[in-house]
């Protein structure tokens, strides 16, 4: 496998990703607004706005969780960067992110069974099965996992560092 494709394309996804969730944001804020203003002001009777801001900021939090995973902000281990020496530091980057890659392909695995499990429920309001909802789960972790995958090789700034060794 090419690393510089791989990279590339964990760039690809990471990017298309970060404005997913910054769109997703945006409706969000934007529906809590009008639900304020209806409430308040508009007196609609317009009830969905709260259920549909929930799934909405379920999936952003969701699909953000793969963006952490592309700048390796989901493990803190800033404070083993300095201290450890690069051996061992590429030792626990790497079987942390085997660990994590482990945790998220469980959740994918998971999840596929909750999302067909949600098409027997159905969102109070709205009446659609709750499929949609679900499948945040599914696809953030299918998404976290690729990014943990193709972090695992680049190397952490300081274990390549080669005055720690």
């Amino acid at each position: 496998m090419n690393v510089e494709k791989l990279n590339r394309f964990a760039y690809r996804l990471n990017w298309v990703v970060e404005r997913i969730c910054a769109l997703l944001v945006g409706v969000m804020v934007a529906v809590i607004w009008f639900g304020v203003l209806e409430r308040y002001f508009l007196e609609l009777g317009i009830t969905w706005t709260e259920e549909f801001s929930r799934y909405v900021m379920i999936w952003a939090a969701l699909l953000a969780v793969s963006c952490g995973a592309y700048y390796r902000e989901h493990i803190g281990l800033e404070l083993f960067n300095r201290f450890l020496p690069p051996k061992v530091l590429r030792t626990l980057v790497v079987s942390l992110d085997v660990i994590g890659i482990a945790f998220f392909s469980f959740l994918f695995y998971y999840g596929i069974g909750m999302t067909v499990s949600g098409a027997g429920q159905f969102a109070t309001i709205f009446g659609m099965t709750m499929v949609v909802p679900f499948a945040a789960v599914p696809v953030s972790s299918a998404l976290t996992a690729v990014q943990i995958f193709a972090a695992m090789f680049r190397i952490p700034t300081a274990a390549a560092d080669p005055a720690n060794e």
